[in-house]
């Protein structure tokens, strides 16, 4: 069993800033890549930023230069800093992990519950 908790989300000015944190904890042997993906009403959903294990990141176009993806391996946790955020990032933000579990070190992907950002214009 895997949990993946999610927090930092919430209301914020365009321009403003949020940091994500996704928190993982369980049955887990060793988390390979991690990532946050978004989705907004109506749409599907996109990834936005990822990780791998060795810290190799991966960036959507749309967010290059305003969000960093890092994580702390100790600790299972991944953050995702999202500055001059603009109305278009608007969206439900889902942490996303692959990792291998324990005991018998079978890969699996699991999804947090999401957590919600909205910026004003």
């Amino acid at each position: 069993q895997v949990q993946l908790v999610e927090s930092g989300g919430g209301l914020v000015q365009a321009g403003g800033s949020l940091r994500l944190s996704c928190a993982a904890s369980g049955s887990i042997f060793s988390i390979n890549a991690m990532g946050w993906y978004r989705q907004a009403p109506g749409k599907q959903r996109d990834m936005v930023a990822e990780i791998t294990s060795g810290g190799i990141t991966t960036y959507a176009d749309s967010v290059k230069g305003r969000f960093t993806i890092s994580r702390d391996n100790a600790k299972n946790t991944m953050f995702l800093q999202m500055n001059s955020l603009k109305p278009e990032d608007t969206a439900v933000y889902y942490c996303n992990v692959h990792y291998n579990n324990l005991p018998s070190r079978v890969p699996y992907v699991f999804w947090g519950q999401g957590t919600q950002v909205t910026v004003s214009s």
